[in-house]
């Protein structure tokens, strides 16, 4: 009986060891792939004009990084990021321009998109930028980047509004020494923005209350024009946010102070940072 009870325990302990090695030789392992080699339709000055915008400026192809695993070329989706960012920054600006692209090895930039990419990084239009651009290659949640060499293109953008600039701009509001405005109230002159370029107004300090609701009026007294919130009313991120005509109500920040503010239609969004 011991005899069979030993010959039991050992045909269990050989499959056991069989097992294990089945599933250590199931395992799949990254073997690298390769960085994906981008090039550029043109590298030529782009000096991009409005009239032009629906016209194609550069298209960028890059080659498959043929990501391999131990049990082949990895068949999962590859999802590439077009980056864009000024010349020294190594892809480290917190501005820098991203376009995620699904699977394709290309990707056509008009001059309205290359513009478009240059005012979200927040540069100044008509002015020479020294921009870099590099395409990074992923699989699913980021994993395993690869990255191409890097392009250098000089690029002048042009002054593309989210929407029209008004001649003034005043902040209205709980949150605001003047509180909320009534119709036909007098200008006030304390709550006037300074416009600082073609697109943005500026109000270097103002007292601020907390946790209490403003408003963005081109008109002081006159609610028929007005900027919020592009989301529910008091939504938005306290620190700044994105704005639209006609919008809801801001938040303002949860500590009372000075505050400098500026609104950008530019960018159709606001900063407001305690000083």
């Amino acid at each position: 009986m011991k005899n069979m009870f030993k010959v039991l325990l050992g045909f269990l302990f050989l499959g056991f060891i069989i097992s294990s090695c089945e599933k250590d030789e199931n395992k799949i392992f990254f073997e690298g792939g390769t960085a994906p080699v981008l090039t550029a339709s043109t590298t030529a000055d782009q000096i991009l004009l409005k009239v032009n915008e629906n016209n194609p400026a550069i298209i960028f192809n890059w080659t498959n990084p043929d990501y391999k695993f131990t049990t082949g070329i990895s068949s999962q989706d590859v999802t590439y990021t077009m980056q864009f960012d000024v010349a020294g920054a190594n892809f480290g600006s917190a501005k820098k321009y991203e376009k995620a692209i699904a699977r394709e090895l290309t990707s056509t930039f008009t001059v309205r998109d290359l513009n478009a990419a240059l005012l979200a990084m927040d540069l100044p239009e008509n002015v020479v930028h020294n921009i870099e651009i590099r395409v990074k290659s992923s699989l699913v949640n980021n994993s395993v980047p690869l990255y191409s060499n890097v392009i250098a293109i000089k690029m002048t953008p042009y002054l593309d509004v989210v929407y029209p600039v008004p001649a003034n701009l005043y902040i209205t509001g709980a949150a605001t020494p003047g509180n909320w405005m009534g119709g036909g109230d007098p200008e006030l002159l304390s709550q006037k923005f300074t416009k600082i370029s073609t697109s943005e107004f500026e109000i270097a300090s103002l007292a601020i209350n907390p946790d209490a609701g403003f408003l963005f009026v081109p008109v002081y007294g006159d609610w028929a024009n007005k900027y919020g919130f592009t989301g529910a009313g008091l939504g938005n991120n306290v620190n700044g946010d994105s704005f639209q005509p006609g919008g809801n109500d801001f938040k303002s920040p949860p500590l009372a102070g000075n505050y400098k503010i500026v609104v950008s239609f530019k960018t159709g969004k606001y900063t407001i940072t305690k000083l």
